[in-house]
């Protein structure tokens, strides 16, 4: 019996429909801390590693700058020097949930905005591990150019356990004599 092309390119699209909604129903909902103080998050922080991504291409020294504005944004910097040449990006952050302050909408070109959530923070504020519910995009950031081993492992551990691909992460190159 021959089939014809509408009923495959239908089936097709039903069966990889019906895959989506399974992956989405039994993914791992993505927790985030309880609560962030703004003002002690703010100031700088040295990403430590990440997940690569095509706008930190050939980045190291990776530095983001956070600020409070007066409508209670937060401004962006995020500076990184690539081919030798610093290159930064301007981006403002808009918190999308009031109770925690832990997830934010950031946006460094208009329309585009991205998902950023704090998933584990330091009692000190010394370190951060930020990532988005994709599980796509993760970053270990530390308030120093360096972290201490056992931090780093633990949060590995975490974002493993968060449902994050751990193998995809690299170590961001940093200046010792910050």
């Amino acid at each position: 019996m021959k089939k014809s092309a509408p009923m495959i390119v239908a089936t097709s699209l039903i069966l990889g429909s019906a895959a989506l909604i399974i992956r989405k129903i039994f993914q791992k909902r993505l927790d985030t801390v309880k609560y962030v103080d703004l003002q002690q998050y703010l100031g700088k922080w040295y990403e430590i590693a990440s997940f690569p991504q095509k706008f930190q291409k050939g980045c190291t020294y990776t530095t983001a700058y956070y600020t409070l504005n007066d409508d209670d944004t937060i401004s962006i910097k995020n500076s990184c020097i690539a081919n030798g040449k610093e290159k930064t990006a301007i981006g403002t952050a808009k918190i999308t949930d009031a109770n925690s302050n832990a997830k934010l909408e950031v946006q460094f070109q208009w329309p585009f905005s991205g998902k950023y959530w704090i998933l584990d923070l330091a009692p000190d504020y010394s370190y951060a591990l930020i990532g988005h519910p994709n599980r796509k995009y993760l970053w270990i950031l530390s308030r120093k150019p360096w972290m201490e081993m056992d931090v780093y492992k633990k949060l590995l551990i975490i974002s493993d356990r968060k449902g994050f691909d751990i193998s995809k992460l690299k170590i961001t190159p940093q200046k010792s004599n910050d």
